[in-house]
């Protein structure tokens, strides 16, 4: 067999047998398989399409390219995974969450690129707190405190890096198939019992549309479920950011006031929605109750200082975080320059707002300073007054906040109040 034979295959129309498809991602992961062929692949699959059978072979030819987590613990072994979104730090919230209430939470997480910032680079924020443990740390981690969040290791489905650097710069990024491979790959390497996934819809979304939301969403649990880890997804509200302040260490800081009680809204009852549904596929019962129980008893915030601990940040971060996070040395406040309803905002604008502060990255190699961001958003629907503030900006230098105020402006459009949208706008099993 060769990489000629299966492209050859995806050329005619024809589907590559499961032996085909995990000798072609075991050759993306020993180098078997040349940058040229694996880009020819991607456009066949991007081009012709699998079949669900071929998705399923895929996802877990490229989750056996590496190694694969086995546990052994006394609880289910569970995650969340989302498509990201402007504002979505539910991870922050609900891996400790999860933790509090007897699951283990080995979660993967990635790095922001493009306008969604990135799990890993929010918790970077937080003094020494390192992403990358060694196995048997990760191991001890998960097993003592139930929950960390750290990024992937070189031989968790490297098939899926080779594959992803490709798809970038060959146009097949938007390939079904392709991102749902991507991503289960990837969870599905950390062994997990059951997955909960949130599927982002809307202007501060990949996805923009309800349809293309629930596309991805069904194929993304159907392979899940046919690959053995039962799965659910929540179609979520992305029409403005899930919280009023973007940026890492503004995230962070945010995250710590709904773990510690001082905060309600949206990213509370998004992470008590994600839990229960990741909880009852667990087959543990009551699930919202024991993660309200989680928030109010500040079990959850304990959980979180300890990974917190464990992997290298300060001890008694939960008790003062304030005191550790990064603050900006410009914060200017965003004047309205008219009167008005806000009826929209684009999110995907206000996410470019942090990249160019300096608080994302363009590309991969890009440094990212954890202090600068956006808070004190106004939301959807909000009554202002012409010199009413619409945001705060946090920035390294006075030009880079005036140019990120008059962008935030711009994202805010102003006309008749819209129809509030519901958090969860579907659900997919």
């Amino acid at each position: 067999m060769d990489a000629r034979s299966v492209i050859g295959q995806l050329r005619r129309g024809e589907a590559p047998s499961p032996r085909d498809l995990a000798w072609f991602a075991a050759g993306l992961a020993d180098g078997r398989v040349s940058d040229a062929q694996a880009g020819a692949f991607a456009m066949g699959v991007c081009l012709q399409g699998l079949s669900e059978a071929g998705r399923v072979a895929l996802t877990l030819a490229m989750r056996d390219s590496g190694h694969v987590l086995e546990w052994d613990l006394d609880g289910p072994v569970v995650d969340k995974h989302s498509t990201g979104g402007v504002g979505d730090c539910v991870s922050l919230v609900l891996a400790p969450m999860l933790a509090a209430c007897g699951v283990y939470v080995p979660m993967i997480s990635g790095r922001g690129l493009g306008h969604t910032g990135g799990t890993l680079d929010k918790l970077e924020a937080i003094p020494g707190y390192s992403v990358a443990p060694d196995e048997a740390r990760l191991r001890r981690i998960v097993s003592d405190v139930g929950c960390a969040i750290v990024s992937a290791s070189g031989d968790i489905a490297p098939a899926d890096k080779r594959l992803y650097a490709v798809r970038d710069v060959s146009a097949t990024v938007e390939s079904l198939d392709l991102i749902t491979a991507s991503i289960l790959s990837k969870k599905l390497a950390a062994g997990l019992q059951s997955l909960v996934l949130d599927v982002k819809c809307g202007s501060g979304a990949f996805m923009k549309t309800a349809q293309d939301a629930r596309a991805l969403a069904q194929a993304l649990v159907g392979t899940a479920n046919a690959a053995g880890c039962p799965t659910t997804a929540l179609i979520t509200d992305m029409d403005q950011p899930l919280v009023p302040s973007l940026g890492n260490a503004l995230e962070v800081d945010l995250c710590m006031e709904v773990l510690t009680g001082a905060r309600s809204g949206p990213l509370r009852d998004l992470s008590l929605s994600l839990g229960a549904e990741l909880l009852a596929t667990a087959g543990i019962e009551d699930g919202m109750a024991k993660l309200e129980q989680a928030l109010d008893s500040g079990a959850a915030a304990e959980r979180f200082g300890k990974m917190v601990y464990e992997l290298g940040g300060p001890l008694g971060f939960v008790e003062d975080w304030q005191r550790f996070l990064p603050e900006a040395p410009v914060i200017q406040e965003v004047a309205a320059v008219e009167s008005g309803t806000v009826s929209a905002i684009d999110g995907e604008a206000l996410g470019l707002v942090v990249v160019d502060l300096g608080g994302g990255r363009r590309v991969e190699t890009d440094t990212v300073d954890p202090a600068v961001g956006v808070t004190e958003i106004v939301r959807v629907g909000a009554k202002v007054e012409k010199g009413q503030p619409l945001a705060r900006v946090h920035a390294a230098r006075e030009g880079q906040a005036d140019r990120a105020a008059a962008a935030v402006r711009a994202a805010i459009t102003y006309g008749d109040a819209p129809s509030p949208r519901p958090l969860v706008l579907e659900r997919v099993a």
